[in-house]
């Protein structure tokens, strides 16, 4: 087990999720989301994030379908995904996402009830849950 920091981001055409881990603990908290036009961020604010953190590795949710297969949005987030690796040299990972929006607004709710539900937050929340699911995959239970 190591001691990483791990940026985990949770994307979308129009807004991006970002939650910061540390592999120590295997628990990660939000950050924030950025917005995104047609799926392009803008690169300077995940540049700024990235010095501010410094992460050992960039975990970015694959959404599928149900049955695992892939949709248009897998091949976006793989795309980002490569851009985020050949933009800033940072090591990135995917990791399967097909429940965290789901798990994201049930946890919320435990938080704080549905007042807690903000687009912006429940990003950030299954960013969260993408670094963390990313952590028991690599450890196993």
């Amino acid at each position: 087990m190591g001691d990483r920091s791990v940026l985990g981001f949770d994307y979308g055409t129009k807004s991006i999720g970002i939650a910061i881990g540390q592999e120590i603990t295997a628990t990660a908290r939000p950050l924030l989301s950025i917005k995104a036009v047609d799926g392009i961020p803008k690169w300077e604010e995940i540049g700024a994030l990235i010095t501010e953190w410094k992460p050992d590795l960039i975990v970015v949710g694959l959404p599928l379908n149900m049955d695992g297969t892939e949709q248009e949005m897998t091949q976006r987030a793989r795309k980002f995904a490569n851009r985020l690796s050949g933009r800033f040299g940072v090591k990135v990972a995917t990791q399967d996402e097909r429940l965290t929006t789901a798990d994201a607004k049930a946890r919320l709710f435990e938080m704080g009830g549905y007042k807690a539900l903000t687009k912006g937050q429940v990003d950030a929340m299954s960013a969260v849950l993408i670094v963390e699911s990313y952590f028991e995959n690599q450890y196993g239970e």
